[in-house]
């Protein structure tokens, strides 16, 4: 054991002396001895060879938990989670052995990167009637899988359960909440939060600009900032800059940096690319992408979920089907559930429904609700009733969280006549207490900003905005136009839709913008949501 021990720990994480003390056990007559195959398994799984890992699983005589351990561990970290389900299922019927505690954190820690809730309560259930349900590791692999699945509350019951609280449990549930759209229960459990460090003030500025949240992500940062906490990572700049660019059209001052960057790792191309595709400007995006290619760069999943952003807007299926296929073809990149969903996204959007739908039930992930959302919001665009129906169905089981997907399923069974399911979805809200994010647009005009709200006018300029309101829309309707009325709650009348409409947040700002720029100025709207 002593001599197995040495020769892998010699290898130190080098594949090549790695390989070369393996053939050197095996020479010896020790490969295939305790604790030789768990040792190799765990060794080759760091250096990012699994094949040689699995290899050495299937050639060993038995087969024992530490070594499922070891191959569970190095399979769930690795870029192929899915592959525990078939060894899962060995190590139960074939080899009959029931998972430790080490087995059960490294399901529960596949089960998150897979986003399977279905696979995580399994799990859940059997931990629970284990000897090892007391165990506080397997409890914060569970906590970091409901927060993954998208369920902070049944993480916080998992949570309050520890006998012990340690500072990544905190971050994690911290980050769980905030990067689920429960931005008030983050902040308050953060408040209470014993000795905030960098990670979780970080893990709560990420969480709020993924949920949207940009200005109180920026203000947060501000907060963080005069607590003087020390910034010995950048993660939290990046996310903060993600938000302060929510804020504000700065893509250009973006690229000029960018261009005087003398060496550009994937991080610098991928953040310009995604930039570029987030601000509508698919050629750039292309553009940039050919000149990382010709500079030798590897592309990585990120930057592909940027490019095929860019078609999605741009309306390039072609192109990126493509990419989605040179994904693993040309790259070796196993897509992650992100890159699915924007590529579904992409087919949604350009009226490819049937295509879509196939996509969704048969990726190698448990669909969530972003996915089912961008499906039925492509249902509902492209007025195919059936499948909006089928689709809002999914999407109703998986038990949504977010305001705006509530807001669409409610519109979409009301306009199909689902009475039944939309008394289900407002119920849904009441008992979640679910409030619709208000919407706001953001423009400014020279050294002035402003914000509105849907149906706040600045009581300063109320008159003028309103009576120019009514000259913009009366011309509108004289050259032809008809409130589309489609998106607004069903239970309004008619009158009151198109009242809503006309207070519209983007619409005020626009209004502002023209009347307090000289003519010939550009007017720049920004909005806090994405879909509005």
């Amino acid at each position: 054991a002593a001599a197995v021990v040495s020769a892998v720990r010699a290898a130190g994480g080098s594949p090549t002396a790695l390989r070369r003390a393996h053939a050197r056990l095996l020479k010896d007559g020790l490969a295939l001895h305790p604790p030789a195959p768990s040792l190799l398994v765990s060794a080759y799984a760091k250096c990012r060879l699994l094949p040689d890992a699995r290899r050495v699983f299937d050639e060993s005589p038995s087969r024992d938990l530490h070594l499922y351990s070891s191959l569970l561990a190095a399979v769930s970290n690795s870029d192929a989670p899915y592959l525990v389900l078939p060894i899962i299922r060995r190590m139960l019927s074939a080899d009959a052995l029931q998972p430790d505690h080490f087995v059960l954190a490294s399901i529960a820690s596949a089960s998150a990167r897979l986003r399977s809730l279905s696979l995580g309560k399994q799990l859940h259930g059997h931990f629970v009637a284990s000897p090892y349900s007391g165990d506080d590791v397997v409890k914060s692999s569970l906590i970091d899988m409901y927060c993954k699945c998208g369920f902070p509350d049944d993480a916080r019951k998992v949570f309050d359960s520890l006998s012990a609280k340690n500072s990544v449990v905190w971050t994690a549930l911290v980050s769980g909440y905030a990067s689920n759209g429960y931005t008030d229960e983050a902040l308050e459990l953060f408040r209470s939060m014993p000795g905030r460090g960098l990670f979780a003030w970080t893990a709560l500025v990420s969480g709020y600009v993924r949920a949207g949240e940009s200005v109180s992500a920026v203000e947060l940062f501000v907060e963080m900032r005069r607590d003087a906490v020390t910034i010995d990572d950048a993660f939290v700049l990046s996310a903060v800059t993600g938000g302060a660019a929510d804020l504000a059209a700065d893509i250009h001052s973006a690229r000029e940096v960018f261009e005087e960057i003398t060496v550009r790792d994937i991080i610098s191309w991928t953040t310009m690319i995604v930039g570029e595709a987030q601000h509508g400007r698919a050629g750039e995006a292309f553009a940039l992408y050919d000149r990382m290619i010709l500079a030798g760069v590897k592309p990585n999943e990120v930057t592909f979920v940027g490019l095929i952003y860019a078609c999605s807007h741009a309306g390039l299926v072609q192109k990126g089907r493509q990419l989605f296929d040179s994904v693993k073809r040309e790259y070796d990149i196993n897509p992650g559930l992100q890159l699915y969903t924007c590529y579904l996204d992409l087919l949604s959007r350009s009226g490819h429904l049937s295509e879509a739908e196939e996509l969704i039930t048969t990726m190698p992930y448990e669909p969530d609700e972003a996915a089912w959302g961008a499906l039925l919001s492509a249902c509902k665009k492209h007025n195919d009733a059936e499948m909006c129906v089928r689709v809002a169905d999914n999407l109703l089981e998986l038990g949504p969280k977010y305001p705006s997907t509530c807001v669409l399923l409610s519109n979409v069974y009301a306009v199909n006549g689902k009475w039944g399911s939309v008394s289900t979805v407002r119920k849904l809200m009441a008992n979640m207490k679910i409030n619709k994010e208000p919407g706001y647009s953001w423009v400014e005009v020279g050294r002035e900003s402003r914000l509105f709200h849907a149906g706040e006018v600045p009581v300063d300029m109320r008159e003028e905005i309103l009576v120019f309101l009514e000259e913009l829309v009366s011309e509108m309707r004289r050259r032809g136009y008809v409130p589309d009325t489609s998106s607004v709650m069903h239970d309004l009348e008619e009158h009151e839709k198109e009242h809503h409409l006309f207070l519209h947040s983007e619409r005020l700002a626009v209004a502002f913008g023209i009347l307090k720029s000289l003519p010939g100025s550009v007017i720049r709207v920004v909005k806090n949501l994405r879909v509005c």
